[in-house]
């Protein structure tokens, strides 16, 4: 089932928590909300639910407005952050109410229930009560539940914030092997880049109930819209470089010469930019431009690569470098950039630069 939203918006007096949100979602992908607290994921989820009202704006699954639609009627399975499984009730029970709430026969639902037992791997523990459980073992339960109702959408809100780092590993894993399986369009609400990375097929950047970017993970990555998701996405974050543009010429703060960019020469700005370079996109191999000159601070062994503090003017920056090329403390190289990883954003306002000829690029949406 595809979903859109057609500038949905959600206010709470003068608070904008969702902003006029317009995107479409793919049938049968699994889709990641992301952004940090309070960027608008869980509220967008709740009224896709139909658990809060719509300020304004619609919501489509496939040709069907279900913006007005009680949540009964939408046809949603959803898991919480806290599981909510009945202390009382075993596992197949559990599994099994919301099959009983329809008044399907019980012989019907015990089948279906084993079936998503088997799915999310519980058929063993069918007559365990929650208490008896892992955490992780209380996700799959909490999934299996969902799922039962044969739900048109699948809504995940930050489903593995409680589990320790292993099992946020294997979960995020299982979550990912049961949506491959079942296809069902599926919602995952997350503020770890790292999950949403790793399972999604398309995410969702969020800021302050507005939409930065939609695109594959990767792309994310490698062509960010503007400063805020080149800063969200990345670890160790990117490494910005604040200086003077001008029309390819690159004075850093506190350098003594300007340095030519010429991947960014036919950009006709002028004005204060942050260079913007991933970690892995430095190189210590000789070019005849794009070379800074850079003093090294400290460095720390990392087997074949070594994580190198540089300094360039006033701007102190991390860079992986090749362990055979030698780095010593104090010494100057000259850095040059290699061709994916380097951007260029308007100080001012965090809008990528693009040269003219550049149409692939992404805009801020």
């Amino acid at each position: 089932m595809k979903v859109r939203f057609e500038d949905l918006t959600k206010t709470f007096g003068t608070l904008n928590a969702v902003d006029h949100f317009n995107v479409e979602f793919e049938d049968g992908e699994l889709i990641s909300l992301l952004g940090p607290s309070g960027c608008g994921k869980s509220t967008i989820l709740n009224m896709l639910a139909g658990i809060l009202p719509v300020t304004g704006g619609k919501i489509w699954f496939d040709s069907d407005d279900v913006t007005n639609l009680p949540p009964e009627e939408r046809g949603i399975g959803l898991v919480f952050q806290n599981y909510a499984l009945y202390p009382h009730m075993s596992v197949l029970k559990n599994i099994c109410f919301p099959l009983e709430i329809q008044k399907v026969p019980k012989a019907e639902r015990v089948e279906r229930a084993m079936a998503m037992a088997k799915l999310v791997h519980v058929d063993t523990m069918l007559n365990r009560k929650p208490k008896q459980l892992s955490g992780g073992q209380q996700q799959r339960v909490a999934i299996a539940r969902a799922l039962v109702k044969n739900p048109r959408l699948l809504l995940l809100d930050e489903p593995l914030s409680n589990l320790d780092a292993r099992l946020r590993l294997e979960m995020r894993e299982e979550i990912r092997r049961i949506q491959q399986e079942t296809k069902v369009t599926t919602i995952f609400v997350t503020h770890d880049q790292e999950e949403a990375m790793s399972i999604s097929d398309h995410i969702v950047l969020m800021k302050a109930g507005v939409k930065q970017q939609y695109a594959q993970p990767q792309e994310l990555y490698d062509e960010p819209a503007n400063q805020f998701v080149a800063d969200f996405l990345g670890n160790p974050p990117i490494n910005n470089i604040p200086g003077e543009f001008d029309n390819g010429r690159f004075l850093p703060d506190g350098g003594k010469e300007p340095v030519m960019l010429e991947r960014f020469k036919d950009i006709a700005f002028k004005g204060r930019v942050n260079l913007a370079v991933r970690s892995e996109s430095f190189s210590a191999e000789k070019t005849e431009s794009e070379t800074l000159p850079c003093r090294v601070k400290s460095v720390y062994k990392l087997g074949k690569d070594e994580m190198a503090m540089f300094t360039l003017g006033d701007t102190s920056f991390r860079a992986y470098i090749p362990a055979e090329v030698g780095l010593n403390e104090g010494e100057t190289v000259g850095l040059s950039l290699k061709k994916r990883g380097v951007f260029l954003f308007d100080l001012s306002t965090g809008e990528r630069l693009n040269p003219v000829q550049d149409a692939a690029a992404p805009e801020v949406k």
